[in-house]
């Protein structure tokens, strides 16, 4: 089962650098999120839920679209993101690895009482870029003159592991 991560959308829009200084609307913003977390999933190898803040919205039911890799939600009046994205890190099994993309410090200390790991939107921003730069499945930090263990393991073991990564080995 593929890890899980739930992103705050709003919040991560907000610490988004290139998205402040070009001045997008927020409805570009929300698509461009979308479309780089559909391409952070598929690089990551992870299942991706970007939550959208309907509190004051006239939306009466939450809606959820799939695009891709990536499920939008978008929730109804009166609830808060943040208050879905405890609830669904709450109810996901302790054996699944959760990970919540928030900047919001009381939303962090909620999801952690849940068991789930939680990434700031910086962090969140700079693994995106790291990962675009490498063009790389993997999400790992990577410092300049050392190598990562992908980069030290031999061609047979990467290649079968990425077989595996793809789900095509037998």
């Amino acid at each position: 089962m593929k890890p899980l991560l739930i992103v705050d959308g709003y919040n991560i829009i907000g610490a988004w650098p290139e998205a402040n200084r070009a001045g997008w609307p927020l409805d570009e913003c929300r698509d461009r999120l979308i479309r780089q977390m559909e391409n952070y999933a598929g690089y990551a190898g992870v299942e991706v839920v970007i939550v959208f803040d309907g509190y004051l919205s006239d939306r009466r039911e939450r809606t959820e679209e799939t695009r891709g890799s990536v499920t939008v939600v978008y929730t109804m009046h009166a609830e808060t993101a943040d208050s879905y994205i405890e609830r669904r890190a709450a109810g996901v099994p302790r054996y699944r690895s959760v990970t919540v993309a928030t900047s919001d410090g009381l939303e962090q200390s909620q999801v952690l009482s849940t068991g789930a790991i939680r990434l700031t939107a910086r962090e969140l921003w700079r693994e995106m870029r790291q990962l675009q730069q490498e063009g790389l499945g993997h999400g790992t930090a990577h410092q300049p003159g050392k190598q990562s263990l992908s980069q030290r393991l031999p061609e047979d073991v990467r290649s079968r592991l990425e077989r595996l990564r793809r789900g095509e080995d037998d």
